[in-house]
């Protein structure tokens, strides 16, 4: 009988694509001693779009943890140390070669973790089972509450979720880690329109808080810190009467074509936006700085900003020109709910060339929003609400909202932005006619 032999493999972190180049470490799920299957999750990353679970190219006993939390990685950089055993050879066909240590099919450059967080944890706690024992459930807790808990130090096993179905969320480790009952303003689990927000630790004895920045709000900081920078901003602004697309939302939730499709009055703002970049194209484009030109797009890929309790994403409605309102509708649902879930992948927060911003849900009238780098222009909406209106000579009370659109000045001039906002105006006030005719 031939023994096993044993061999200690590392693995690094792996390119998540899209250019990324490191992820903070969030949260180890093994440790020192562990017995992990192939493909059991290990640990989250966060990137700069999103929390990634990564799972385990090798099945082994863990030998060493080489990161700790918080702390950032490149890609390449080991993450951990993983001894596998080959058990004695046995033929295989012409070979009868040794078998390998298992590695998981499609770990590699440009090559993300495709399951999804579900199966992945299952399969994670699959993995952990030892003797016929019950896999031990791993705790419910939103990404930002596992990545607070890393930095306060904080086991999740201790913790008691209040949130819905009793998740974890960052007040609750917040109280564990005897910071007190109360959120801290402006760092609660409830997002504030276009300011994502880090998690708050104890005030020093100098009565001031240091939040250290690192995932999302990191590369948030550094993309609009850029974009500010290098592209000339102008904004322009509308207010207009908006009770007819009020009055569509609510027939069309009755609408069996729109069952499931969750229709909002963003999505027909989003089909409004779609119907101006028709008539002006420069409002899908970038700026190409290694050659000066203009780069129009010829697919509309929508981008929806979406303030989620790890910051401020925007996933990503890729050809959004060619879908139907239901499915426009539904798109925006799902891929927003991806976002809000942490279950997004960096491929799809990424890629968007021009995007819309929803600033009303939070009862805002109107802003200023900044480009997101690479877009040339963003459309924000502000809330609808009951004003006076001068109908027909007379003053009634409306559906009111106010859009403001910002625009990179080097490929967009006042006059192209004012007609689209214009057309995106006159779409709101009467939008059965323009979706009939749009093709």
């Amino acid at each position: 009988m031939t023994n096993p032999t044993r061999a200690v493999q590392e693995f690094r972190l792996p390119d998540l694509g899209e250019g990324l180049t490191e992820a903070d470490w969030v949260h180890w799920a093994v440790a020192v001693g562990d017995r992990v299957e192939l493909n059991q999750v290990i640990g989250e990353v966060e990137t700069a779009k999103a929390t990634v679970e990564l799972p385990s190219p090798y099945g082994g006993t863990v030998e060493e943890l080489l990161v700790e939390p918080g702390q950032t990685v490149p890609v390449g950089a080991p993450l951990l140390r993983i001894a596998t055993e080959d058990g004695p050879a046995e033929p295989t066909g012409d070979s009868g070669g040794p078998s390998r240590p298992s590695v998981l099919v499609g770990y590699g450059p440009g090559d993300a973790p495709q399951s999804r967080r579900a199966t992945r944890r299952a399969s994670a706690d699959a993995g952990r089972a030892r003797d016929g024992d019950p896999p031990p459930a791993r705790p419910d807790a939103k990404p930002g509450a596992r990545k607070l808990a890393a930095l306060l130090e904080v086991d999740l096993e201790t913790v008691t979720g209040t949130g819905r179905g009793g998740v974890i969320t960052r007040d609750d480790v917040r109280r564990t880690a005897g910071h007190g009952d109360e959120p801290t303003a402006g760092h609660g689990d409830e997002p504030t329109a276009e300011r994502p927000h880090s998690p708050a630790p104890a005030p020093s004895p100098e009565r001031t808080t240091r939040i250290p920045v690192g995932g999302v709000r990191k590369r948030t900081a550094e993309a609009v810190s850029r974009s500010a920078f290098t592209a000339p901003h102008a904004s322009v602004f509308l207010t207009c009467d908006a009770t007819a697309t009020v009055d569509l939302v609510s027939t069309l939730r009755a609408s069996p074509a729109f069952e499931g499709a969750r229709p909002t009055a963003l999505s027909v703002v989003s089909r409004a936006l779609l119907h101006a970049i028709a008539d002006e194209p420069s409002l899908n484009a970038h700026w190409d700085d290694d050659t000066g030109e203009i780069v129009l797009h010829h697919d509309v890929h929508l981008g929806i900003a979406t303030a989620t309790s790890d910051g401020l994403k925007v996933p990503v409605v890729r050809e959004a020109q060619r879908l139907s309102l239901p499915r426009l509708a539904r798109s925006i649902a799902e891929v927003a709910d991806r976002a809000r879930t942490g279950c997004s992948t960096p491929s799809e927060l990424t890629g968007s060339t021009v995007s819309v911003t929803n600033v009303g849900v939070f009862g805002v009238d109107g802003g200023t929003p900044i480009l997101n780098p690479g877009e040339s222009a963003i459309l924000a909406v502000g809330a609808i609400s009951d004003r006076p209106w001068v109908v027909d000579g007379a003053l009634a009370i409306r559906k009111v909202v106010t859009l403001s659109l910002s625009f990179d000045h080097r490929l967009v001039d006042g006059e192209q932005a004012g007609r689209a906002l214009a057309t995106i105006g006159a779409f709101l006030g009467d939008p059965v006619p323009m979706l009939l005719a749009d093709k």
